[in-house]
């Protein structure tokens, strides 16, 4: 295949495609471990928030899966498989207890989805890039979404540190505000 689409300039597009596909399937594995921390959550300070964050994890797989389209990016499903099951098979990693919930789960969950939201923006900013040179790409949304994911890992970061601080002692402040600034 040419390094040139025929519709469009992006480069690469076998590249894009295996690119694309694995962020579809992080989303897909977002997705659901979002869903079981929202269940786990329920009746706490976190739901509404981690209502909103399904919500819109929910719509920016849309807009990946709008963008591949417009792209004419197959979507592999064996991926999506693949990151639901890899999601269910987390659900049994050792946590210090055999029969019952850890307290160490709830904060390696907040911070895995705190680290997904800042690998997810990466994503974004890569097809901003793209639509600069790529009209099939919509910029707008990829703003919006960076700018989505910006709030959510503001909000992410915050519970993580109270979750740490729950678990482990301590003040949940940010390190920068710990410091003076």
């Amino acid at each position: 295949m040419s390094e040139s689409s025929a519709a469009g300039a992006a480069r690469n597009p076998d590249l894009l495609g295996i690119y694309c596909n694995d962020h579809l399937a992080a989303a897909t594995g977002g997705i659901e471990l979002v869903t079981r921390m929202l269940g786990r959550h329920r009746g706490t300070s976190y739901e509404q928030h981690l209502e909103q964050l399904l919500d819109e994890l929910r719509e920016e797989r849309s807009g990946l899966a709008a963008t591949m389209a417009s792209l004419s990016l197959p979507v592999r499903q064996y991926k999506q498989i693949g990151s639901w099951v890899a999601e269910k098979i987390s659900r049994g990693k050792l946590n210090g207890r055999l029969l019952s919930r850890s307290p160490l789960s709830d904060l390696v969950e907040f911070e895995f989805i705190a680290t997904a939201v800042l690998a997810k923006r990466a994503g974004f900013e890569t097809l901003r890039a793209l639509a600069e040179v790529d009209p099939r790409v919509d910029r707008a949304l990829l703003h919006r979404l960076i700018d989505q994911a910006d709030r959510q890992h503001t909000w992410l970061a915050e519970i993580r540190r109270e979750v740490a601080a729950a678990v482990f002692g301590g003040r949940p402040e940010a390190a920068s505000d710990a410091a003076g600034t």
